[in-house]
């Protein structure tokens, strides 16, 4: 799971940026309110079906496995549209479009701003963390807010088409308000003019997918009850939070393939991380993979049984191949993410792995796993993209750890090398389920040196002199320090990654992977269960009965023999300053051919950032924690958001160096996007902030092209 934070530092390295506010209003237009839906209501399996958006049922074998015999369909091109949330059908991030150039980036205007009216009340306060990305098809822009508010935008303009709230209530909120993005179908068997002939459809807080009419934002009424899914069917006790969708879901061969968020940290009996699929014109369930029984509940468990509990889940953003036919999941880990020997063998078996699997029938295909009994909460959160390497159809995969994998996209083989960390330490905690060799890749990883105790910093030598002391208190024995708790020990790289949901951009055409990361360690202890009393859960309301922070903070871990305490990017509890030296983000380019680096640099300024949270106001590039990627195009520009400077930045791909920048109203920890619109290239960020990252909440959407002139 995703958290992150603001980093309190001085500025260290030079690289000042010109800086320049911008913010306008946007009309707000008619609300589609939606009809009622029977949250008690059974979801039956989906009857047999010969092709994509088919309803009818086969009566010799009722079997669901919708899209199975369904052909590819032609995917949309990035281009004028931005029509997938990693920008193509492959998630490259690239954009072809070239109005924008390192030599007229300067230049860029804003265009508009348009608000979503979306901001936090109540016990919403505190929790948003939108990260919202649109697309862009035809002349409008698709999005959701943080709470799942659907919205369609003219794409030149700005002005509001519709919008359409499925009334998700606060208490759905698990650790933040989130809705990376949406997706977009359009049936193969509709004519012009029919209702939901494309449809947008959106993965919900409140566990629902939810399907409206691109056209107009009425609910699809053929798509499961009156637009809606119930995603908490078959899942079990219902505790507000606990499972929720935050991610697109993808779209292949007709079927919606979508995991959930599981809250992390809670119990060993959560909800499980299955994997389901759904007609995209019903809505009836095609398939469901849970790891731990694929086959008894590949049409739903069954009567009176739920989906096995506590299994590692996808709460990221799958990517698909329509021609293969097959879904790449990005798994994250068990439920209990800091001890291990309760797990079963199944789960050791699939967690944190990618798994590719057959979109029209639910098999698996392959897995490839990055972390060998995940006790360090090294989910898979970035999406995997889709490429050609070296003449083969291949899937990069980068992870927390910072290592990228590049694999055989049928097979799952490795294109690249992957060697083996052996002798690793075992602990005393749990020695026998330790594992004591790991994976790693051989051709690039975004991963730093290990830390030595003259990395420990402070904003005064005081601060440093407290660092080196906790350093030598904790136990570190490098990477892969397994947990303990007769002390506390020091996480490097922390869960924040290396790369995480934001994932990379590859420049197809040059042969570039643009990769930011962050750089920052965890400072935990694992608290015997009799020192634990904050953060347990009530579970009729979902509420935290004490307790509060990031996740991790304080986590019970009930079933297992600790609690978690996670001191996220190891802070100085006096002046929030982090005790490892800056810089703690940055943005790198890659060769893709040889995975050698081409340049990396520091990635955010010390201008938010100063002791006890005040800022210092000064421009200088010292690295910040990062929350979002980044856009190429075929100009030679990266563009990106990300870092808690609040600062959106165009960067030139050859050399890494800063061409233009703009101060955002609010944090902009969401991809960009960039389109064609009326003759025009536009780029665009939503500025909405993070409650993790410390940046102030807006709900700003906000977009900027050359002078018409």
């Amino acid at each position: 799971m995703t958290r992150h934070f603001s980093i309190v530092t001085a500025a260290l390295l030079a690289g000042a940026f010109p800086l320049q506010a911008q913010q306008a209003p946007a009309p707000q237009q008619e609300t589609v309110t939606p009809e009622p839906v029977d949250d008690t209501a059974e979801q039956t399996t989906a009857p047999d079906q010969t092709s994509a958006g088919s309803d009818q049922a086969d009566e010799e074998t009722g079997q669901a496995d919708a899209g199975q015999d369904a052909a590819p369909r032609p995917q949309p091109q990035v281009g004028a549209d931005w029509p997938f949330w990693g920008g193509d059908a492959q998630a490259t991030r690239y954009s072809p479009l070239d109005q924008i150039t390192p030599e007229n980036v300067s230049q860029l205007e804003e265009v508009f701003t348009f608000h979503t009216g979306d901001l936090p009340e109540g016990t919403a306060e505190g929790k948003y963390s939108p990260e919202v990305t649109p697309l862009k098809i035809g002349d409008d822009l698709l999005m959701c807010s943080a709470m799942n508010i659907l919205i369609s935008v003219n794409a030149e303009t700005g002005e509001e088409n519709w919008r359409f709230d499925p009334g998700v209530p606060n208490e759905a909120i698990p650790y933040g308000a989130t809705c990376r993005g949406v997706s977009a179908y359009t049936d193969p068997s509709a004519t012009e003019g029919d209702a939901c002939a494309t449809r947008v459809i959106q993965a919900t807080l409140d566990a629902k997918l939810v399907a409206v009419d691109m056209e107009t934002g009425a609910p699809c009424e053929d798509f499961g009850e009156n637009g809606t899914v119930d995603l908490w069917q078959d899942i079990g006790e219902r505790v507000p939070g606990w499972y929720a969708v935050t991610a697109p879901p993808a779209i292949v061969r007709g079927i919606i393939v979508t995991g959930a968020q599981v809250k992390d940290g809670q119990a060993e009996d959560a909800p499980s991380g299955v994997v389901r699929g759904y007609d995209a014109v019903t809505g009836e369930l095609a398939w469901a993979w849970d790891l731990a029984a694929p086959e008894q509940n590949r049409n739903g468990p069954p009567e009176g049984e739920v989906y096995t509990r506590g299994t590692p889940n996808m709460w990221t953003t799958a990517v698909a191949d329509e021609e293969l036919g097959y879904v790449y999941l990005p798994l994250g880990n068990s439920s209990v993410d800091y001890y291990g020997s309760n797990r079963s063998e199944v789960e050791n078996e699939y967690a944190t792995s990618l798994v590719a699997l057959d979109a029209t029938t639910g098999e698996e295909v392959w897995h490839f796993q990055t972390v060998r009994h995940d006790v360090w909460d090294y989910d898979l959160g970035s999406q995997a993209t889709l490429l050609d390497y070296q003449g083969t159809a291949a899937v990069l995969l980068p992870s927390k750890q910072g290592d990228i994998y590049i694999l055989n996209r049928e097979t799952g083989e490795p294109l690249t090398p992957v060697g083996e960390l052996t002798d690793l330490p075992k602990g005393e905690i749990e020695p026998d389920y330790i594992s004591d060799t790991q994976p790693i890749s051989e051709w690039h990883t975004l991963r730093k040196p290990a830390l030595e105790e003259k990395d420990m910093w402070g904003f005064t030598p005081i601060d440093q002199l407290w660092c080196r002391i906790q350093y030598r208190r904790a136990n570190y024995q490098g990477f892969f320090t397994p947990p303990s708790s007769d002390r506390p020990w020091i996480q490097y790289p922390g869960y924040n990654g290396g790369s995480d949901w934001g994932s990379v951009a590859v420049d197809t055409e040059r042969g570039i992977i643009v990769a930011n990361y962050n750089d920052v360690p965890n400072y935990n202890r694992l608290v015997p269960r009799d020192e634990v009393t904050s953060k347990a859960i009530n579970r009729q309301t979902g509420e935290e009965k004490a307790g509060g922070g990031a996740e991790g903070a304080a986590d019970p871990q009930e079933g297992s023999p600790y609690g978690i305490s996670v001191n996220a990017g190891w802070r100085n509890t006096g002046t929030g300053v982090p005790c490892t030296r800056p810089p703690y983000g940055g943005i790198r380019a890659i060769d893709l051919e040889t995975g050698e680096t081409l340049w990396d640099r520091p990635l955010g300024t010390a201008r938010r950032n100063g002791p006890f949270g005040i800022p210092s106001f000064l421009p200088f590039d010292i690295g910040t924690p990062n929350n979002g990627g980044s856009v190429v195009t075929a100009s030679g520009l990266v563009f990106i958001a990300a870092a808690t400077d609040n600062l959106f930045r165009a960067i030139d791909i050859e050399t890494g160096e800063t061409l233009w920048s703009t101060v955002l109203p609010a944090g902009g920890q969401a991809n960009p996007i960039t389109y064609e619109a009326g003759g025009r290239q536009y780029v665009m960020v939503t500025a909405m902030g993070h409650h993790f990252m410390e940046t102030p909440v807006g709900d700003e959407v906000i977009a900027w092209a050359l002078p018409e002139d």
